[in-house]
């Protein structure tokens, strides 16, 4: 007999809780859908399936078979429908969530370019640096950026968040420049009220030796807009990402300091609500988003 169709049997017949179920599914007699089972089981040399007349009961070993082919049968599903689905047109709306400056910064070019190589795909982009419930909210795809909690989503790199501290030349030639952690905690400094710890950063020596920097705060905002424009004012010293300092680093608006000091790296992803039958809408999008930022996103070229 077909393995497969025999393996696709067993699920079944766990799944509808009979072999007659099972069989139905298939179009095959009670008797044939018992027959792929007990072919299975002697193939094996272990029984999979403790059957009575009015029940049936996984064994042991029949439990862990299941799982294993339950995956299988999932992913084979799936790997049909993708297929079928790469002929087709990606089509109908796609909402995405996105953290307010990063969206604002580098999802417009990346967007306008999806929509014009997929026509019949319309947007629907909010951006909020709330943490949006995905299910709750309707949403198809997110953009996080920092450690990802546990949960059932699945993720995808996009490419690095790098930190870098930085002030203006204005600034640098008034107060001078710093060149340990320790000159930092005594400077003036701008931070985003809305990390985890908002007023200590962290910075890794080259032995890879942790020095926090902490203390009173010039400024703080919930906005890294607002640090920005205090940051070229000569106001403090900033820290954050480099997608939102790197441009004015380029130009030379920005110094980056402790250039022998760096801090810990973390990661923007792609969230989405399972693994199982992705749109192609998501998927195409996705891949554009891999495709326009990666390892070495353009934000870092200074």
């Amino acid at each position: 007999m077909d393995r497969f169709a025999s393996i696709a049997v067993f699920v079944a017949a766990v799944d509808e809780g009979s072999l007659v179920a099972a069989g139905r599914r298939f179009g095959l007699s009670a008797s044939m859908a018992g027959k792929h089972l007990s072919g299975l089981e002697a193939e094996l040399k272990v029984r999979l399936l403790q059957r009575s007349t009015r029940s049936l009961s996984l064994t042991d070993a029949g439990r862990a078979y299941y799982a294993r082919c339950k995956r299988i049968l999932d992913e084979f599903d799936d790997a049909n429908r993708e297929a079928s689905d790469a002929q087709r047109i990606a089509s109908g709306m796609l909402r995405v969530a996105a953290p307010v400056t990063f969206g604002a910064m580098h999802m417009g070019d990346v967007v306008t370019r999806y929509l014009s190589d997929h026509p019949h795909v319309d947007i629907d982009i909010a951006l909020d640096d709330r943490y949006v419930d995905l299910q709750n909210d309707g949403i198809d795809v997110a953009i996080r950026i920092g450690r990802l909690p546990d949960s059932q989503l699945v993720a995808r790199r996009l490419a690095p968040c790098r930190m870098v501290i930085c002030a203006s030349p204005a600034f640098l030639a008034r107060e001078g420049v710093p060149h340990t952690p320790d000159d930092l905690a005594r400077a003036p400094r701008l931070a985003f009220s809305e990390a985890v710890s908002a007023g200590e950063w962290t910075l890794l020596d080259e032995q890879d030796r942790y020095h926090v920097i902490g203390g009173p705060l010039r400024m703080q905002a919930n906005n890294m807009q607002m640090l920005v424009a205090g940051a070229l004012a000569g106001i403090g010293i900033a820290y954050g990402p480099t997608f939102v300092f790197g441009e004015h680093i380029k130009a030379g608006n920005l110094v980056v300091l402790l250039p022998g000091f760096r801090a810990p790296e973390l990661t923007i992803h792609a969230v989405y609500p399972s693994a199982r039958y992705v749109p192609s809408k998501v998927r195409r999008f996705i891949d554009c988003l891999v495709e326009a930022f990666g390892d070495e996103p353009p934000w870092d070229d200074f």
